[in-house]
């Protein structure tokens, strides 16, 4: 993969990971622990925002293993979150837990993405039920990650009147 398209990509999906670390960074904690009955996924109700900060982190690592099927999270994290069940966790994770995860993810993002090549871009996810390349995968992990901070700016919005404000490009 050409470097200029490794940057571009960096820049934006940079981007995403900048305005989830906003959200986290302007959520108080009277928002960030509060429950919610929505967003609803896997039949269960959503423990409120600290808890979609996790799933989105906790996806984009996932996706950002290769083969993600290879994934392990680090303690205090657990593969909890891949039970149909939808098992959540035991405790409310910290917006420090949260924003040290976001620091490792947004290294994690960036070196695969610059160490990406021709053959890598073109190689199957290794996901049976996602049939898309490395590639696609990062483009489908980048909209995930955006989804689930619109989600965060409309719950600090409902909660607070404000939200933070959109990143145009990743800081370098």
């Amino acid at each position: 993969m050409p470097t200029d398209w490794r940057e571009m990509i960096w820049g934006q999906f940079g981007a995403s990971i900048d305005m989830l670390e906003n959200a986290v960074l302007a959520c108080p904690e009277g928002v960030w622990s509060a429950s919610s009955e929505k967003p609803r996924w896997k039949e269960r109700d959503v423990a409120g925002f600290w808890y979609v900060v996790y799933h989105t982190l906790f996806w984009l690592d996932r996706y950002l293993t290769n083969p993600p099927t290879d994934f392990i999270p680090r303690a205090p994290f657990t593969l909890d979150e891949l039970d149909p069940a939808g098992i959540l966790p035991e405790r409310v994770y910290s917006k420090d837990e949260m924003l040290q995860y976001l620091q490792e993810c947004r290294e994690k993002c960036h070196d695969t993405i610059m160490s990406l090549n021709d053959e890598d871009v073109r190689e199957p996810c290794g996901l049976d039920w996602l049939p898309v390349t490395r590639a696609e995968l990062l483009l489908y992990n980048l909209r995930h990650v955006q989804h689930h901070v619109g989600q965060l700016n409309l719950l600090l919005r409902q909660g607070t009147g404000s939200a933070p404000r959109y990143v145009m490009r990743a800081e370098e």
